[in-house]
């Protein structure tokens, strides 16, 4: 273990917040398994880019939401790196439409779930089991980090679908942290607020006011992939040994209750 770099497994890892967490973790000592669904050549810039530090990665195509895909995503991380050292469930979609609570269809819902749910479920079940299956460090054991978001809590009638995904992640996180404590395997939430990416493009002019002009957050500014990558790699580096289960706030204060 003390001569290879640990191994990292990272969804939706091509773009946005992935794509951010895959280079800070690369930059940070990490091999990467680079998961994407459809765009095959922004994950292999993300690729090259990680490449030219030194480190190890390969381009993994799955869509989580598929159950063979997940298992050929396990094999393909294991064929290339041997080993899985922290799994980042970060691939996430919003609703193709954003449609009213009444008007919203099953089809979105069961397209929101697949992907936000059912896919971090059922690959954290393949990936602790392998992870408990593999040689281990002890003072550097496996860890688990879900990527949610403020809608976990915070509602928006016309996307309720990705609010009960987040929001389920959240208490996915205390499961398997419950679960795997016994065998030192840390499970941690990081919790993004408005991060600037494609998903947030469309409603940029929206957010831009809240921000700036109606102090959505106490810091007035949009947060950046760098920012919950940061968050990652602190959790990633051991930074947080007597903490399993937590939620890790990236959201300029979003949470914060104010009058």
């Amino acid at each position: 273990m003390a001569q290879q770099n640990r191994v990292a497994l990272i969804t939706g890892a091509s773009r946005g917040i992935g794509r951010g967490i895959a280079l800070a973790l690369a930059g940070a000592g990490y091999d990467v398994a680079v998961n994407y669904a459809g765009n095959a050549a922004a994950a292999a810039e993300v690729v090259e880019k990680i490449r030219s530090t030194g480190a190890r990665a390969e381009p993994l195509q799955a869509d989580i939401s598929i159950a063979a895909d997940r298992a050929r995503l396990v094999q393909n991380t294991l064929d290339a790196f041997r080993r899985i050292d922290l799994l980042v469930n970060n691939a996430g979609v919003a609703p193709n439409v954003r449609a009213d609570l009444l008007q919203a269809s099953e089809e979105s819902y069961d397209r929101v779930m697949g992907i936000n749910l059912k896919g971090p479920y059922f690959l954290t079940q393949l990936v602790a089991r392998q992870m408990l299956e593999q040689p281990n460090d002890p003072a550097a054991m496996p860890k688990i980090i879900n990527i949610t978001s403020v809608s976990s809590y915070a509602v928006s009638v016309n996307r309720g679908d990705y609010c009960l995904a987040k929001a389920a992640l959240g208490m996915m996180t205390q499961l398997f942290a419950v679960r795997l404590a016994e065998h030192g395997i840390g499970v941690y939430e990081v919790r993004p607020g408005v991060i600037e990416t494609d998903m947030t493009g469309p409603v940029k002019e929206k957010y831009d006011k809240l921000i700036f002009d109606d102090g959505l957050t106490p810091i007035r500014r949009w947060g950046t992939p760098d920012d919950v990558a940061k968050a990652v790699v602190a959790i990633a580096s051991g930074a947080f040994p007597y903490s399993t289960g937590d939620v890790i706030n990236v959201d300029g204060g979003f949470h914060l209750r104010r009058l």
